[in-house]
């Protein structure tokens, strides 16, 4: 992937969701969930104040998707009922054509299947639209819901890379699961 694709007219809709560009009226909600420690658990940081909620919802409303190393961060709603619920990412990796996706929820979209369906319109983003040979998700080798979410998207565990990573004052074994554009497209529909 040696030129940028440009991104398909937002919002995508799948059958329940409406994925958007993020807005200044989505920072309380984003706020209520990010301020979390059930919502951190998994993130590098601590949960967020309402100062670094505040930037990461501008950077959200205003990213570009041109060149590796960008993000693309959308918003997630119901189809039927506006408010949001979570967010999905998808980062434009360095070299040869991946990119990485990843998550987060709202408490009470959890369980619902929203994730599932928002990272699944994100992967078809990826590979149909943006042309992306691999998409991958890394995780915390403890959160077992977003594997598991890994695993119904069709993605398969590629490595274990134990004590990767110091935060929150442990060592966290990464587990990284991933798929390929030839995959995704063999893989039957959902």
């Amino acid at each position: 992937m040696t030129e940028p694709k440009p991104l398909p007219q937002l919002p995508l809709r799948t059958e329940q969701l409406v994925l958007r560009r993020f807005e200044a009226s989505d920072l309380e909600a984003f706020h209520a969930y990010h301020s979390l420690p059930e919502t951190a658990r998994f993130l590098p940081r601590e949960a967020k104040s309402l100062s670094q909620s505040m930037e990461t919802v501008g950077r959200y409303a205003n990213f570009e998707f041109e060149k590796e190393g960008d993000w693309v961060a959308l918003a997630i709603e119901a189809a039927d009922s506006p408010g949001l619920l979570g967010e999905v990412v998808l980062k434009w990796l360095e070299g040869c054509g991946q990119a990485e996706i990843g998550w987060s929820l709202a408490p009470e979209a959890r369980g619902r299947g929203v994730a599932t369906e928002a990272a699944r319109a994100l992967l078809k983003l990826g590979f149909e639209d943006l042309g992306f040979h691999r998409i991958d998700a890394k995780l915390d080798a403890l959160n077992t819901a977003s594997a598991a979410l890994c695993e119904r998207l069709g993605m398969r565990l590629e490595s274990r890379q134990v004590d990767k990573w110091h935060y929150k004052g442990e060592w966290a074994t990464e587990v990284v699961y991933a798929i390929l554009e030839d995959e995704w497209k063999a893989r039957k529909p959902a």
